[in-house]
């Protein structure tokens, strides 16, 4: 298996087409991987520019291409979309889940976006065994790791892990903690905080005490994120309580692929089939054909030789075979 800075070297020099932008996330657990990060990619931005100019010069002489006409520009590019309604209603539609999303011609491989994330935790014995530092000395090293992102103008995501229970120290995590730690990250420069359940032990009314508790402590949530383990089955039902609060972006994994070693019978993320099926039956429009999204987790989970813990994936692949 090809090594984290093969795959960033693969990307970078052969990023894959597609008609919306992609965003690709480096977890960096200090700061000298940021800088190998860093280091590789202007290697790679270097390589591009030679490339560009070996490449023979432009006849002067060439007929030149006319622009578009300005009916051609309008139907290439869409209306900026303005309204008055509250912003954390979810889009919905009447015309069914699966409907095949227009393509975006303006959208090109180049405005992909390398990203990185940063892990610290909300217990001082899981920030032990997961990154063998205190929380304080976690959050010192991430402050580092920020300021040299910025300085770059790189995207960074922050996670705070074990929000909703700890394999250690027990499921009553206290959400002020979470708070006080995903304000830190905030104020130090992350782009946006992603509050994990990686136990999977989080419950509804618990998941509403934590965001309560974010919100009180004036945390914006279109600076949020939630992830939800489903070991217990809960995932759905705490999606369900982050929609409610007004939390937009929810972590998943395709076939529910994931885990945690330091949390000893956790299972993966919520599958995103399975999110997305929710999103879709209570009236979301996410843009996602489930039916594809069913292939591929089917297809990655035989290449890892592993199940597929998409309850929606094994359904609609059944369906769809006959």
């Amino acid at each position: 298996m090809a090594n984290s800075a093969d795959v960033l070297n693969h990307l970078l020099g052969h990023p894959p087409t597609s008609l919306h932008p992609i965003a690709y996330n480096y977890l960096v657990p200090n700061l000298k991987g940021l800088q190998k990060f860093l280091e590789t990619a202007d290697k790679m931005k270097s390589s591009a520019k030679e490339s560009l100019r070996s490449q023979p010069a432009e006849d002067p002489k060439a007929p030149l291409t006319p622009p578009p006409s300005p009916k051609e520009q309008d139907e290439a590019e869409p209306a900026p979309i303005t309204s008055t309604q509250d912003p954390n209603e979810m889009p919905s539609d009447k015309s069914g889940v699966n409907d095949p999303v227009k393509p975006n011609p303006s959208a090109a491989t180049s405005s992909n976006q390398m990203e990185i994330s940063l892990f610290t935790a909300a217990t001082e014995a899981f920030s032990k065994a997961n990154t063998n530092c205190s929380i304080t000395e976690s959050l010192a090293r991430c402050k580092e790791i920020v300021a040299l992102a910025k300085s770059r103008s790189v995207r960074v995501r922050g996670y705070v892990s074990v929000a909703l229970g700890c394999p250690y120290e027990g499921p009553d995590v206290a959400p002020s903690k979470v708070a006080e730690i995903t304000t830190s990250l905030l104020e130090m420069g992350v782009d946006e905080v992603s509050v994990a359940d990686t136990t999977g032990m989080g419950t509804a009314p618990r998941t509403r005490d934590l965001l309560k508790a974010l919100s009180a402590n004036g945390i914006a949530n279109q600076d949020l994120a939630l992830h939800f383990h489903d070991t217990y089955g809960q995932a759905l039902v705490n999606v369900v309580v982050g929609l409610e609060h007004g939390i937009r972006t929810f972590d998943s994994s395709v076939g529910g692929l994931g885990g945690c070693p330091y949390s000893k019978g956790a299972t993966g993320n919520v599958a995103t089939e399975d999110l997305v099926y929710c999103l879709h039956s209570l009236g979301a429009t996410t843009g996602i054909n489930v039916e594809k999204m069913a292939e591929i987790g089917d297809w990655i989970s035989g290449k890892l030789g592993r199940p597929n813990d998409s309850r929606t994936g094994k359904a609609v692949l059944a369906r769809l075979r006959g």
